[in-house]
């Protein structure tokens, strides 16, 4: 037996011993990210003046986009891969279709989290634990193997060195940016 599928046997295995176990696997893996990119929304709304809001959003989308639907897209048209539950023969806990190597969660979120552990510790790190929880939360739900998330996060952070190679040098604006921006909104107009 492969090491993938040992692991994917322990951590799946788990699901339909314990109807919390299943509902936090489904949250965690389904709906969690949907809670994420609320949170992201917020954290681009609340980041001071309109360059630094428009700079954050432009980073994020454009780490998103390229990990979930550039790399991993070409990743799975070179390599395509069938689901566990298809290889298995099982029912999932969530609804999944398509290929599953790699997984475009694991890139998409893991990508995200380097970009925001640069712009801001905190967020980044919370961004970095969610997208480790979702990830073993789709092994448990039956959609994806372990190496599938291994290779998301290696998606995700290959799209991490794509954009420092891009934006190295104004990836987040400068502590003096966001104070004069600041200060230029609160200062009443004359």
């Amino acid at each position: 037996m492969s090491l993938d599928l040992s692991i994917f046997n322990s951590i799946h295995g788990l699901a339909g011993l314990s109807g919390v176990f299943d509902f936090f696997g489904v949250f965690l893996a389904y709906y969690l990210p949907y809670i994420l990119g609320f949170a992201l929304l917020i954290f681009i709304l609340n980041r001071k003046g309109i360059k630094n809001k428009l700079l954050t959003f432009f980073y994020l989308v454009f780490t998103g986009l390229v990990s979930r639907y550039v790399l991993t897209s070409i990743v799975r048209f070179i390599l395509p891969r069938e689901r566990p539950f298809d290889a298995l023969n099982f029912t999932p806990l969530i609804p999944e279709s398509g290929s599953s190597f790699p997984s475009g969660h694991a890139a998409f979120f893991f990508a995200i989290a380097l970009v925001l552990l640069l712009i801001d510790k905190k967020w980044g790190m919370w961004f970095l634990i969610s997208s480790i929880f979702i990830g073993v939360a789709r092994i448990f739900v039956g959609v994806h193997w372990p190496s599938d998330i291994l290779g998301g996060f290696v998606v995700g952070f290959l799209t991490f060195i794509i954009f420092k190679l891009l934006f190295s040098k104004n990836y987040a604006p400068k502590k003096e940016e966001i104070s004069k921006e600041a200060k230029d909104i609160d200062e009443p107009v004359q």
